[in-house]
């Protein structure tokens, strides 16, 4: 039996409908366990800071300029944010060997501590919910939401 033109077109927009349900949940849960491991990063943290926090993680060392950025985000907050950052003492801040008015905003080891406590309970969770999925599989969800994420068509 073949599919006419509008039943294919009726079949992907449903599938398309689908994923953006399923994405709708994994955003509602992606923000609970960002408010979960902010506060038990610190008691009081915000989600924002978190995900400042674990962006400059990700960056290793970062102005605070690149920062925003990439974040797409306010550099008056971010710069608020990084100071409460480097006051609880998760951060530090050295001179950019590239421009003397700027500064190079880093992790700390107190910093890197606290977030693997944090993390600790998500990620022996998603260990367990994996723990059945064949590596080949985990991989390739990986590369398709990277792709989806990029706007690239999956290798």
């Amino acid at each position: 039996m073949t599919m006419t033109p509008d039943a294919r077109e009726s079949d992907r927009t449903r599938a398309v409908r689908n994923l953006e349900n399923e994405f709708g949940e994994l955003i509602h849960l992606v923000r609970r366990v960002l408010a979960e491991n902010a506060e038990r990063m610190s008691p009081g943290m915000l989600p924002g800071a978190y995900k400042i926090f674990t962006t400059i993680v990700r960056r290793e060392s970062v102005t605070l300029s690149a920062l925003a950025e990439s974040l797409v985000a306010d550099k008056g907050l971010v710069s608020r944010t990084v100071r409460d950052l480097e006051a609880l003492g998760f951060i530090t801040r050295t001179p950019d060997p590239d421009d003397g008015r700027s500064s190079l905003i880093s992790p700390t080891e107190r910093g890197l501590e606290r977030l693997a406590i944090a993390r600790a309970p998500q990620e022996s969770s998603l260990l367990a919910v994996l723990d059945e999925w064949p590596v080949d599989d985990i991989d390739r969800l990986s590369l398709l939401l990277h792709s989806l994420r990029t706007g690239q068509r999956p290798s």
